[in-house]
């Protein structure tokens, strides 16, 4: 039965995308069986991992609205037991949609639970909002990893997410924890990066990932190669990174 992880935090540009494929790939290296979950109408995590879709192709929009087996949804990525369930566009209009359905913030956990037995890892690439389709990924989670950017307004929207949290937790999923937040865009010559890796640190104590995400070209590079930094960069600190966070996630996560 897999473990299900969403990958959250309200502001964008904070490194969600980039942690959901590269982390699915380093889990899958590990010899673990992954499926990457894209709910964001931007679908990076789909395109960023060199997954190509048809107009007859279906996605996680068709899941959520129109109950089609995720099963047949699913598509390979080119790393051995990653696989994606891609997002499209018209996810966009999903939130729409689901308003007026029963039971409408558990439509991804539904439709997740009918595959779960196929993987170790489900990861939730979440949008960046705390809106109803985020609120879907952390009703069907059972651990939450909070990527926060050490940059300038990193800890802004982290005090709305943690209530959103706690609400999806009373109301929604009792079962739900912060797994870790997880530092990214670091660069050690920057002092207000290092800032705020002390307030990350005060905010959260206990919380946080050892693994620490440098700022790095490659890292930004390997999306448009369709690659994972395990593919484009595997040297690299980056892909360094990322593979002590694999190991970390299945550590922690059990």
């Amino acid at each position: 039965m897999a473990r299900v992880i969403a990958i959250c935090n309200a502001k964008g540009g904070v490194g969600k995308t980039t942690t959901a494929i590269n982390l699915s790939g380093y889990l899958a290296a590990m010899g673990k069986y992954v499926l990457l979950v894209d709910m964001d109408s931007q679908a990076n995590a789909t395109a960023g991992i060199g997954t190509t879709m048809s107009e007859q192709d279906g996605s996680i929009y068709h899941a959520l609205v129109n109950d089609y087996n995720p099963h047949h949804l699913i598509k390979k990525t080119s790393l051995f037991g990653f696989d994606i369930l891609p997002a499209a566009q018209e996810l966009a209009g999903a939130t729409v949609e689901l308003v007026t359905m029963e039971e409408r913030e558990f439509r991804l956990k539904k439709a997740l639970n009918s595959i779960r037995t196929n993987y170790d890892y489900i990861l939730i690439d979440c949008p960046p909002s705390l809106g109803l389709l985020t609120v879907n990924a952390l009703a069907a989670s059972e651990r939450i990893i909070i990527p926060v950017q050490c940059e300038y307004y990193a800890l802004e929207g982290l005090t709305q997410l943690l209530k959103t949290i706690e609400l999806v937790r009373q109301g929604l999923n009792p079962d739900l924890q912060v797994l870790g937040v997880l530092l990214t865009m670091y660069d050690r010559r920057n002092q207000l990066a290092n800032q705020v890796v002390n307030e990350v640190y005060r905010n959260f104590p206990g919380r946080v990932f050892d693994a620490v995400i440098p700022r790095m070209v490659s890292l930004a590079e390997a999306p448009s190669f369709g690659k994972t930094i395990l593919q484009f960069d595997p040297n690299s600190k980056a892909a360094r990174a990322y593979r002590q966070l694999a190991e970390e996630v299945i550590k922690y996560s059990n």
